[in-house]
């Protein structure tokens, strides 16, 4: 199954559950940042099965949340990648620190 399969599936697996209501977006957003915060403890321990299971409950969950606030997450991407993809910076300690215009 490609992305866009998935993310129907999720989509309809929300929809049937009565999830994608507007209203329901600041609880959906708390759900974002608990699975977030699993990825982190899962990447901090080393714990690979648990890194990609957060994965997807991260994407599970943004998609979700997306859908609620009728944003579509490829328009944002490519939004977001406009954005950054002409940036000039430097990494430092493994973390990309862009140039102050």
């Amino acid at each position: 199954m490609n992305f866009e399969q998935l993310k129907e599936n999720v989509v309809q697996w929300a929809d049937n559950k009565g999830l994608l209501e507007y209203e329901n977006a600041p609880k959906q957003m708390l759900k974002v940042v608990e699975e977030l915060g699993e990825l982190c403890g899962a990447i901090a321990k080393g714990k690979r099965a648990e890194e990609i299971d957060a994965f997807g409950d991260v994407l599970v969950t943004l998609i979700i949340l997306a859908e609620q606030r009728n944003v579509s997450l490829v328009n944002a991407l490519e939004v977001a990648y406009d954005e950054i993809k002409g940036r000039t910076g430097k990494k430092v300690d493994g973390v990309f620190i862009k140039d102050d215009l």
